[in-house]
C-alpha cells in the first residue's frame, strides 16, 4: 500500500479515503480481511494511533467490522459499499461542477460538454 500524504488533510482521513476507494473499486472485496493496526502503521511508516483512529472511524461508519480475535474485515453489506460509492461520486461531481462554474460554464454548457465527451469515448 502506498499513499502520497497531503499536508492539508489529516492523515487518518487520507487513509480512510484510500481504503474506501480500494473497497468501491473492488480491490478490497466485501468480507476481505484488512491489515492490522501494527501492519498498516509499519507499512505506511506512521504512528499506530493514527491507524487506530482510522479504523475506529471506519467501524463507526460501518465500513469495516471487527471479529473478536480474528481482526477487521470489510463490511459484507453490499448496500453499504454502494452508498460509499455514491457518496464518493457525489463529491467528485461537486468538485467538477464547481470547477466548471468557476470557469464560467453554465449547467447547460457543462451537460453538453459531458455528453460530447461521453460520445467521443463510446466505441460504437
Amino acid at each position: 500500500m502506498s499513499i502520497e500524504f497531503d499536508n492539508n488533510l489529516p492523515i487518518y482521513l487520507q487513509i480512510m479515503n484510500y481504503l474506501k476507494r480500494e473497497i468501491v473499486t473492488g480491490r478490497l472485496k466485501a468480507g476481505d480481511k484488512i491489515p492490522s493496526v501494527r501492519e498498516l502503521a509499519a507499512e505506511l511508516q506512521i504512528n499506530p494511533n493514527t491507524v487506530q483512529r482510522t479504523f475506529q472511524e471506519l467501524e463507526r461508519e460501518a465500513v469495516v467490522e471487527t471479529k473478536r480475535g480474528l481482526g477487521r474485515y470489510v463490511t459484507s453489506e453490499e448496500s453499504k459499499i454502494m452508498n460509499i460509492k455514491k457518496e464518493m461520486a457525489g463529491e467528485l461531481l461537486d468538485r467538477f461542477i464547481g470547477g466548471m462554474q468557476e470557469l464560467g460554464f453554465t449547467n447547460q454548457d457543462i451537460a453538453a460538454l459531458v455528453a460530447d465527451a461521453m460520445k467521443s469515448d463510446d466505441p460504437h
